[in-house]
C-alpha cells in the first residue's frame, strides 16, 4: 500500500463516452459505435454510464471526413461560443451541440472520460492519444491498458506542445482519450483492426470499474512519444506537392530517424535528407486525410513520464 501522502485521490469516473464517426470515414469506430447502441452490454461497467455516440453523422452517411470543416479542431473556445446562425460551417454547429451534451468544456459538469476513436492509414498499431502529462488517471489507465494488452504493442502519442492546438471532440470531457489503429484505408472496414480497437476500448473500460470499485493504482512510469514538428511535403512556389515519402520512411512509423537518413523522394529519383537535431521517431507517415494539412509526418521524441499513485476519493 502506498502512503496516502504520496496519493491522488480522484472523483469516481460515473460519465463514459465513445466516440465514432469524429470522421465520418473511419469505420472501426463508426461500426462499433453503431453496434453498442444497438447493443451495449460489453461497454457496461457496474457503477458506470457509458454512452456510445456517433460525432458527426452528416460525415458518416456520405462517407466523407467531414461535410464543412474537421470536427476534431472545431472544439475552440470561440467556436463554441459563438453565436448560433444559419451559415455556421455544419462542423461547427455539431461541435457546439456536442459540448451541450458532454460538457461544457472544462466545467465541473463535463463527462469524466470521452474515448474518441479514429483509423489511420498510417503503419501506426495501436496507438493511445494523451492530451496532457498532468492527467494522472489517465497516464495510469494507459499504463493498464498497455500492461493488459502485452506482449501485443499500444504507443502513446503525446500532442501536449505549446505551438500545436488541436482543440479535439474529446476535450470536452475532463479526462480525454483519443485512440488511433492502424493502417486502414477511409472507408474500408478491417477486423484485425476493427477487433484490437474494441479490445483496447474493453481494457480501459475494465480499469475504470476498477478505479471506480477503490482499487488503488501504484505509482508507474509511462514512456510516450511527444509530438515535436510536423514536416510538409516540399512544394514548387505554386504550392504543389514535388515529392513523395521516401521508400526507406514509408510505413516506419515509430521508428528512429537520424540526421542525414532519407524522408523525401524527388519524382527525379533524388533524396531529400532530414536536417533535424538528434533522433526522432516520426509518425502519422504520409496519412491520406493530412495531405490537405500540408503534413507528410510529425516528428516525436521519446521521453518517460512519473503517474503518482490514485485512488478513488472518499464520498
Amino acid at each position: 500500500m502506498t502512503s496516502s501522502a504520496s496519493v491522488s485521490f480522484l472523483n469516481e469516473a460515473r460519465r463514459v463516452a465513445i466516440f465514432g464517426g469524429t470522421h465520418g470515414n473511419e469505420m472501426s469506430g463508426i461500426t462499433l459505435v453503431n453496434m453498442w447502441i444497438k447493443n451495449g452490454d460489453e461497454i457496461q461497467r457496474n457503477g458506470v454510464e457509458t454512452k456510445p455516440f456517433i460525432t458527426n453523422p452528416r460525415a458518416v452517411e456520405k462517407c466523407t471526413r467531414y461535410v464543412d470543416t474537421d470536427l476534431n479542431r472545431a472544439f475552440t473556445t470561440e467556436n463554441l461560443s459563438a453565436p448560433s446562425k444559419e451559415d455556421l460551417p455544419y462542423e461547427v454547429k455539431r461541435a457546439q451541440q456536442i459540448n451541450l451534451l458532454f460538457g461544457p468544456k472544462g466545467s465541473p459538469n463535463a463527462y469524466d472520460v470521452i474515448f474518441d476513436l479514429h483509423n489511420t492509414t498510417s503503419n501506426m498499431g495501436c496507438t493511445l492519444i494523451l492530451e496532457s502529462s498532468s492527467d494522472h488517471f489517465n497516464l495510469q489507465m494507459m499504463h493498464y491498458i498497455k500492461e493488459a494488452i502485452a506482449p501485443d504493442c499500444c504507443r502513446v502519442l503525446l500532442t501536449e506542445h505549446p505551438l500545436l492546438k488541436y482543440s479535439t471532440s474529446r476535450s470536452v470531457a475532463k479526462h480525454p482519450i483519443g485512440l488511433e489503429v492502424g493502417p486502414q484505408p477511409h472507408g474500408v472496414l478491417r477486423s484485425n483492426i476493427f477487433e484490437a480497437m474494441r479490445l483496447v476500448v474493453k481494457h480501459a473500460l475494465d480499469f475504470i470499474e476498477l478505479f471506480n470499485q477503490g482499487l488503488e493504482f501504484r505509482p508507474c512510469t509511462l514512456d510516450v512519444f511527444r509530438v515535436s514538428e510536423k514536416m510538409d511535403y516540399p512544394r514548387d512556389t505554386n504550392g504543389n506537392i514535388i515529392a513523395m515519402v521516401h521508400p526507406h520512411l514509408q510505413d516506419c512509423d515509430w521508428e528512429p530517424l537520424n540526421p542525414g537518413e532519407p524522408i523525401f523522394q524527388m519524382f527525379d529519383g533524388t533524396s531529400i535528407c532530414y536536417e533535424g537535431v538528434g533522433t526522432v521517431y516520426p509518425t502519422f507517415i504520409n496519412e491520406a486525410a493530412y495531405y490537405e494539412k500540408q503534413q507528410a509526418f510529425v516528428t516525436t521524441r521519446r521521453e518517460t513520464l512519473a503517474a503518482r499513485a490514485i485512488k478513488k476519493a472518499h464520498d
